[in-house]
């Protein structure tokens, strides 16, 4: 069990949903539809109507583009995260930043998880998330976000992401993180290839063994558009797939865009890997009268 803000995880029993809400200008998968506040704050809230238990706040998308100042991103993400509080409050919300004085305001205004898609690049931010109390997660990532990087190379992806996580879940330990603090997510897509992401996927197990509660983060990605030839848009069967075979392979917490889809698929694996029984049982229940 674990108690991240005000709900209770049972990360054996239950697959959580993480919803997303990008208050940016250049999201890659909505293009600045929940970029003005309140269309921002309306997301996130709809999302908990529908069944996700958390809600992921990004002011800055990870792929190539414009720098985001501090202060710009401070006022992108800390007003969605106030009004969330507000209005839900045992709705996770975690933020999705790599700067450590967003993370700080963040937690202030009500975040109970800092996800950092840099995997504690910047030292500072451990400290931030020791000091704050707050959860963090460590994604595995090569150089900084926003940045234009050479075509990616890995040996063995699996192991050096592995190698990743277990060096930075140690960085965040000697920065007085306890690692009932710790969730760890490889990175789907980030600095890597369909092949790679594809690997991962089939292999996630060895991740999971790790130990900390795995997060992935695979909805409408590349490696889903290349792997079936569907654009952006047309990727949903292709994320609950591969939101599915995650789970299977160990994944706790399933970061998605489409909500309501997204919950029915995971109340169905938990039904079906016996972590939950029926919500009802009627089929085939009641005794047959011979007339």
């Amino acid at each position: 069990m674990r108690r991240i803000g005000g709900r209770d995880f049972d990360f054996d029993r239950q697959v959580v949903v993480m919803a997303v809400v990008n208050r940016t200008p250049d999201s890659f998968y909505d293009h600045g539809a929940t970029f003005a506040l309140d269309r921002a704050v309306q997301s996130a809230l709809r999302a908990a109507e529908l069944g996700a238990e958390w809600v992921d706040i990004g002011g800055v998308p990870f792929g190539r583009g414009p720098a985001v100042s501090t202060e710009e991103e401070i006022e992108r993400v800390v007003p969605v995260v106030e009004a969330i509080t507000r209005a839900q409050s045992d709705l996770v919300i975690s933020v999705d930043t790599n700067d450590p004085e967003v993370a700080r305001r963040a937690v202030q205004a009500g975040a109970a998880v800092i996800n950092d898609t840099s995997g504690l690049a910047d030292p500072r931010m451990a400290e931030v998330v020791a000091e704050s109390g707050a959860h963090v997660v460590i994604t595995h990532s090569v150089g900084p976000p926003r940045a234009e990087k050479p075509a990616a190379r890995y040996g063995d992806v699996v192991a050096e992401v592995g190698s990743f996580l277990r060096d930075r879940i140690a960085r965040a330990e000697d920065a007085g993180i306890p690692r009932e603090r710790i969730i760890i997510d490889p990175g789907h897509d980030l600095d890597k290839n369909t092949v790679h992401s594809l690997e991962i996927t089939r292999r996630l197990e060895e991740i999971a063994a790790i130990g900390p509660p795995l997060l992935v983060a695979v909805s409408n990605k590349d490696f889903i558009g290349e792997s079936i030839d569907r654009p952006q848009g047309e990727r949903l069967a292709g994320s609950l797939a591969a939101m599915t075979a995650c789970v299977l392979k160990g994944a706790r917490i399933v970061r998605m865009h489409d909500v309501a889809d997204a919950v029915d698929a995971a109340r169905m694996i938990e039904a079906i890997l016996g972590m939950r029984p029926p919500v009802r049982l009627e089929h085939n229940t009641h005794p047959t009268h011979n007339v």
